[in-house]
């Protein structure tokens, strides 16, 4: 004789559901739809990313991390005390349409275009989670932008970092300045005009006080 026991017998248990449930969104390590991280070279926003970022590898969220191919120092997204993520290097967003991913990293933002911007913001629309980290100032210490369209798309998180300036040494460094052969780069290029990361230029961080601004 077999002895059963009936879920509906049992106070507080639910009978087994006859459906299959709906497939739940897997947690994306407390991501807004939108995360900006912004501010001048040397202040911690590619550490940030691959803060946020790199726990996704052990989990079930599908992501992927895009760069500007414009930026040639590095092979991934790396920061200065040595951690990194895989990216992929690209001229472009709009592959992105293609993808179907969770959550989408993009670094070097300010080296992108407008356009690339618009395309965050269908992917946003989708429900995907970006995460978009960069230069918020240009050589002429005004808003890249690529980045004043990342604001403009209402993000629910910004951070904006600042540096050591590496003039006077303070904790206040909020521009980056173009270096051309260890002197300030002062000619004044047209607005948001991206210089190539690629050994041409040095950059700085600088506070408000030992930035040099472009002469006209």
């Amino acid at each position: 004789m077999s002895i059963g026991v009936s879920q509906q017998s049992l106070p507080g248990l639910a009978a087994r559901p006859t459906t299959r449930p709906t497939r739940r969104m897997p947690t994306t390590n407390g991501l807004s739809d939108l995360t900006v991280i912004v501010g001048p070279m040397k202040s911690g926003k590619s550490l940030e990313l691959i803060s946020l970022l790199s726990p996704l590898a052990y989990s079930d969220v599908t992501h992927r991390v895009y760069q500007s191919a414009r930026h040639q120092r590095d092979d991934k997204v790396t920061s200065r005390s040595g951690s990194s993520l895989v990216t992929t290097k690209t001229m472009s967003l709009e592959p992105l349409l293609d993808d179907d991913v969770d959550v989408v990293g993009v670094d070097e933002i300010h080296m992108f275009d407008v356009a690339d911007v618009e395309v965050l913001g269908t992917l946003i629309e989708r429900g995907t989670r970006v995460v978009a980290t960069g230069i918020d100032l240009d050589h002429r210490g005004e808003l890249f932008a690529p980045v004043r369209a990342l604001f403009e798309l209402g993000p629910q998180v910004v951070t904006h970092r600042r540096a050591v300036c590496d003039v006077c040494r303070e904790f206040r460094a909020v521009y980056t300045q173009v270096l051309d052969r260890d002197r300030a780069f002062t000619t004044r290029l047209a607005p948001s005009t991206p210089l190539p990361d690629d050994g041409t230029f040095s950059y700085e961080a600088r506070c408000r006080s030992c930035f040099v601004f472009p002469t006209d």
